[in-house]
């Protein structure tokens, strides 16, 4: 009788991308001079025939369109499968599904709640599995996030987190920290980076500086981004809206008075306005955020033929 294990790993063992680590510093590099050659010039390479499945158990405007055009746009063909559209609602396990798949597309984009899900996918499926959003990370998010910068603030600027250090603040430190650039994440006490975090980006390269104190991490800051304060799926915690509250988390026009006259403001929506950021904020001079989110479409193009181009 058989037992399912794992995908072998060889020579020939697919590369996934569940962390902005997984690719190295070059590749990051790499990755970002191919996007902004594709925003330029609208430059493609194809990916004909090639199907990627885009598993999602949350709902999305930015991961699903973007990564549909991109497939589009590269000659590839994405296949939505949503909660209800498979049986895992019904009982399957993931690693079933996994094998399964991997014998159909030839790769995978994962938005699910669980990380640990995303590594039980990536360990069992034969084709690339990318990450397009879990509890713990967003790494498709920071490679638009590194080009915006690098597009505005530039990456040998400073930049201010202002807010939870959620999973699109953890994914921005680790990418922050294998490209050198100066980042402080500012949040309340208890919703900080925890020491893991910190220690892993001081492995990569660059730790970031941690305040509880928003204005000290914006004053003078080349760009300011911001997240909402409740995460998607997270239980609304009327203790943890009124600890931003308190501390002055609110992104609004006399916060970005104490950054760069030119300072960025940057936000990976969808927005709370009002909350972590005001409208006059999110609709003002500072607002590059439109330009952040399709940047989505760019850097994914370029994750996608690094991943699955012959």
């Amino acid at each position: 009788m058989s037992t399912l294990t794992p995908h072998d790993t060889t020579d020939d063992s697919p590369a996934h991308y569940t962390d902005v680590d997984d690719l190295t510093t070059a590749e990051v590099e790499s990755l970002l001079d191919s996007a902004a050659q594709r925003r330029a010039d609208g430059s493609r390479s194809p990916l004909a025939e090639q199907t990627v499945a885009l598993l999602f158990e949350k709902p999305s405007t930015r991961t699903r369109v973007s990564f549909e055009t991109g497939l589009t746009r590269l000659g590839g063909h994405a296949q939505f499968l949503g909660p209800d559209d498979l049986q895992l609602g019904a009982g399957e396990p993931l690693r079933d599904t996994a094998r399964a798949l991997s014998g159909y597309v030839d790769g995978i984009v994962a938005r699910l709640f669980d990380h640990e899900d995303l590594e039980t996918l990536a360990a069992y499926s034969a084709v690339p599995v990318i990450n397009g959003l879990t509890d713990a990370a967003h790494p498709c998010q920071t490679l638009a996030d590194l080009l915006t910068l690098r597009e505005t603030a530039g990456l040998d600027g400073s930049v201010a987190w202002v807010g939870d250090a959620n999973n699109v603040c953890r994914s921005l430190v680790v990418g922050c920290a294998m490209l050198d650039v100066d980042l402080t994440v500012a949040s309340p006490e208890g919703y900080g980076l925890d020491a893991d975090h910190l220690d892993h980006a001081a492995s990569l390269g660059t730790e970031p500086a941690t305040t509880t104190d928003p204005e000290a991490a914006v004053a003078d800051a080349d760009a300011v981004y911001t997240d909402v304060w409740v995460s998607m799926g997270e239980d609304p915690d009327g203790d943890k809206r009124a600890a931003f509250e308190a501390g002055g988390f609110t992104v609004d026009e006399d916060l970005l008075d104490l950054a760069a006259e030119d300072a960025a403001l940057m936000h990976c929506l969808p927005a709370h306005r009002g909350e972590e950021v005001t409208d006059d904020a999110l609709e003002g001079a500072h607002a590059v955020v439109w330009r952040q989110a399709e940047n989505r479409l760019y850097t994914q193009e370029a994750l996608l033929e690094h991943l699955l181009a012959a």
